[in-house]
Order: structure tokens, then C-alpha cells, then sequence
């Protein structure tokens, strides 16, 4: 009877305790569980702000070609096949039997150098993309030079020639088919700076007729004549075609980069 009265007497202190423990573990899970959910909220508040304020996010970065880039270097190789295929057409220039000079032909440049010597002089001819006319000619007569000359294919040189010491003459001439203009004659000093502004005479076309044509004679004895230039017209346009090539793979080179 002792015995039983004992147990009621502790179990009547231990169950107040443990229902007050029990009690105050709920309260500090519900404290904790608040305190976690605040925290997430937080959190989910910054990262929605930052993603506001930077909407340069990851996932728009793309590190694919643009489309455009694609159909424009489709069009390139369209372009180089038909660029090819017209250059292979082309009938090979070979130089003709006797030909005076020696001809400098450098890759990515639009002139090549001829060079010759003749009786202790050096002539050095630089030569220019020609100058092509298309479409249909005039038929209505003209007796206009210039009128003329404008209706027809050309190509642009400048002819030098020097000697051993002392200055050079230059001419500026325009090569038609059957015959070549000097446009401009000026004596060139090698001693004079490019700073200094030398007289370099009147207008070709001024000078006295006689004089226009013994300088005519005299760059054709030194082998300024049709038959050089109608030549160099061929070469020239061949040359045009190569170059345009080489110009269309480069620009895919870079697109494509």
C-alpha cells in the first residue's frame, strides 16, 4: 500500500514535467520552423531582385553563329564557285614571242611593274586594272576624240624612264586598243623633297604637235606601243579575275572566324 502510494506521488511530479518539456520542444520547433521560413523568403526576395536587376542572366548568352552570319557565308561560296568556274573558262594570256620587258606580278596587288633597259636606260612601266566599257556602242557618228576614246576599254600606265644619275621623265598615259594617249609629262628629280612643289610643265595636250608626236615616237621606241599594251589589256583582266577570287575567300575567312 506504502508502494503504490509512492509511485502515484512520482508519477503525479514526473508527468507535469514531462508535459511541460514536451511543450516547450514544440514551442522551440514552431520558433525554429518560423525562423527558417523567414530566412527562405528572404532569400527568395534577393534573388528575384536580382534577377530584376540584372536581366543580362546566364541564360541568354549564346555562343552561336547567327544566322546571318550563315547565309551570308553561303552566299560567299556561291560567288567563289562562280567566280572559279568563269575564271577556268578564260582562255590562258601567254606572253607574246619578243615581248621587251620583264613583268613583276605580285598576289593582292592591283598593278604589276614591267621592267626593261634600253641603251643605258631603265624603263619602268607601272600597270593599272583596266578599265572596262560594256554595254552597247553608239552607232550615230561622232567626231569627237574624247567621245570616242570614252566608248572604249583602256587601261591606265605610268611610264619611267631614268638613267644612271639625274632625273627621270614620267608619263601618265591611258593604252586603248589602238592607241595610246599621253596625258601628263613631267621631269621627276630624285633630289627634290616631296615637300618642295617642282614645275612639271603645261598640259601634254599644250604642248606644239610636233613636239606631242616625237614623244609619242620615243616611248615607242622603247616599247610603249598597241601592241604591248593590247597585251597587257588581256593580262590586266585575267589578272582582275584572280585577284576577285582571292578577295571573296578572304572575306569568308573573316566571317567565318
Amino acid at each position: 500500500m506504502a508502494l503504490a502510494n509512492t509511485i502515484r506521488r512520482t508519477a503525479s511530479r514526473v508527468v507535469p514535467l514531462a508535459i511541460r518539456a514536451s511543450a516547450g520542444s514544440q514551442r522551440y520547433h514552431h520558433h525554429c520552423s518560423a525562423i527558417f521560413a523567414a530566412v527562405k523568403t528572404q532569400c527568395d526576395l534577393s534573388r528575384n531582385l536580382f534577377q530584376r536587376s540584372f536581366p543580362f542572366s546566364i541564360h541568354h548568352y549564346s555562343t552561336k553563329r547567327p544566322s546571318s552570319d550563315e547565309s551570308l557565308v553561303r552566299v560567299i561560296e556561291s560567288e567563289i564557285q562562280c567566280a572559279q568556274e568563269s575564271e577556268d573558262s578564260d582562255e590562258v594570256v601567254e606572253v607574246p614571242q619578243g615581248f621587251p620587258f620583264k613583268i613583276e606580278d605580285h598576289p593582292g596587288q592591283q598593278t604589276i611593274t614591267l621592267t626593261r633597259e634600253y641603251q643605258g636606260e631603265t624603263i619602268n612601266v607601272e600597270v593599272h586594272m583596266p578599265d572596262l566599257v560594256t554595254g552597247e556602242e553608239n552607232d550615230d557618228d561622232n567626231d569627237n576624240d574624247d567621245e570616242e576614246k570614252g566608248a572604249q576599254s583602256s587601261i591606265p600606265l605610268v611610264v619611267r624612264v631614268s638613267k644612271k644619275n639625274g632625273p627621270c621623265l614620267e608619263f601618265g598615259c591611258t593604252a586603248y586598243p589602238d592607241e595610246i594617249a599621253i596625258d601628263s609629262l613631267s621631269v621627276k628629280d630624285p633630289e627634290i623633297s616631296e615637300d618642295q612643289i617642282a614645275y612639271e610643265g603645261p598640259d601634254f595636250s599644250d604642248l606644239d604637235e610636233n613636239l606631242q608626236k616625237a614623244f609619242h615616237k620615243y616611248l615607242e621606241m622603247r616599247g610603249i606601243k598597241p601592241s604591248t599594251t593590247n597585251f597587257l589589256h588581256e593580262y590586266m583582266i585575267g589578272k582582275d579575275s584572280k585577284e576577285y577570287v582571292t578577295w571573296l575567300k578572304n572575306l569568308k575567312k573573316f566571317v567565318e572566324a
